[in-house]
């Protein structure tokens, strides 16, 4: 039997925090929680001058989550937390802006690639956390920044929960799962709460993003753009060395004609575009075996001939992908011998053998 993430965030939910009176999850307490097939790990972030408060804690929700069918180990660490908060991702006003005569380099980082798509639904946050994790199974540093400040799914689909520490107040220390580095605005805002910013912030926050976060040494860091050609690309292009990009559309003729405008964007930033995936390419029956382009097929794959740049992948859409992503286990790491994983496997091979990460 498998363990969903979601079961153990329930059984955790079950233990009080002893200082707030709230559970462990809604005060916060219970942070990282990461299930890897039979196996369960999460951190309990405390206040180191009430650690021994927190002992009994931590063996209660040990059991709680042991007690789970499917789960034959469980990893619980009791860490104390720095009193020291990150900085606010908060915008920089005009005045105290500083123009950058060009792009920089994110100190550690070898390469960046961008994953873009011209219209949102096409499924680009899931392509880019398969990327993500596929290169992490090739060996490569990887990090991913969540750049879609308005909808940041990424922290769902790696399995990532908790705000991210501090060492200063000044820089901010990403999580990590699956292999793969990651900051999301989702880490810093609740589940539920609307980012409500107009330009400026959104700028302000993706440099704070990149520049901010102690990456550490990487082989490249994957940018999950925001849809559209609006402000956080024009951002990201103007203000950081980016070394290649990767534009996500479906098959059919609504999707590609915002497509070619992202792809258009980027060569008019001077952004190399490495090439176009079809993501929801084709569906097979799981009860027939019936195959059915529910979306078209082909369409990207005359697109990027048309365009002249190279068709990296044709994802089919499958059912165990969404469910995988829902997780917060992506397909590549969750059934890497599973044909849609091959898929992502196959991207990254030919990013590494193109020296793109």
């Amino acid at each position: 039997m498998t363990i969903s993430r979601e079961t153990v965030l329930e059984a955790l939910k079950s233990i009080a925090d002893p200082v707030s009176g709230k559970d462990i999850i809604s005060a916060g307490i219970a942070r990282a929680v990461t299930v890897e097939g039979s196996t369960v790990r999460f951190v309990l972030e405390i206040d180191p001058g009430k650690s021994e408060a927190y002992g009994p804690v931590r063996d209660q929700a040990d059991a709680a989550v042991a007690a789970l069918a499917g789960v034959e180990r469980v990893s619980a660490m009791l860490t104390a937390h720095s009193q020291k908060a990150p900085p606010d991702l908060k915008p920089r006003q005009p005045a105290q802006a500083q123009q950058q005569a060009a792009p920089q380099k994110v100190p550690g980082v070898a390469r960046i690639l961008a994953v873009a798509s011209g219209k949102g639904g096409v499924g680009k946050s899931t392509v880019s956390a398969n990327i993500a994790c596929a290169l992490a199974m090739q060996g490569r540093k990887v990090g991913l920044l969540d750049a879609d400040v308005y909808g940041p799914s990424q922290p769902k689909m790696l399995g990532v929960s908790g705000r991210p520490a501090s060492p200063d107040g000044k820089t901010i220390l990403p999580l990590r799962n699956h292999g793969v580095t990651m900051m999301s605005m989702g880490l810093m805002t609740g589940e539920d709460q609307a980012v409500i910013w107009r330009g400026p912030m959104l700028m302000g926050a993706l440099q704070q993003m990149l520049l901010q976060v102690q990456w550490g040494e990487l082989d490249v860091l994957i940018v999950d753009l925001p849809p559209g050609t609006g402000d956080v690309q024009m951002t990201l292009a103007q203000k950081t060395h980016v070394d290649g990009s990767i534009v996500v559309s479906t098959p059919q003729d609504v999707a590609l004609i915002d497509a070619r405008k992202g792809i258009d964007m980027f060569r008019k930033m001077n952004v190399p575009v490495l090439g176009m995936i079809e993501n929801m390419s084709t569906h097979i029956c799981s009860n027939c075996g019936h195959e059915e382009h529910v979306f078209g097929h082909g369409g990207v794959a005359q697109e990027a001939n048309k365009l002249n740049v190279p068709l990296l992948g044709e994802v089919p859409l499958h059912l165990d992908v969404r469910l995988a992503g829902d997780n917060g286990t992506p397909i590549v790491a969750a059934q890497p011998d599973s044909a849609q994983a091959r898929v992502f496997l196959d991207i990254a091979t030919q990013l590494v053998d193109a020296g793109a990460a």
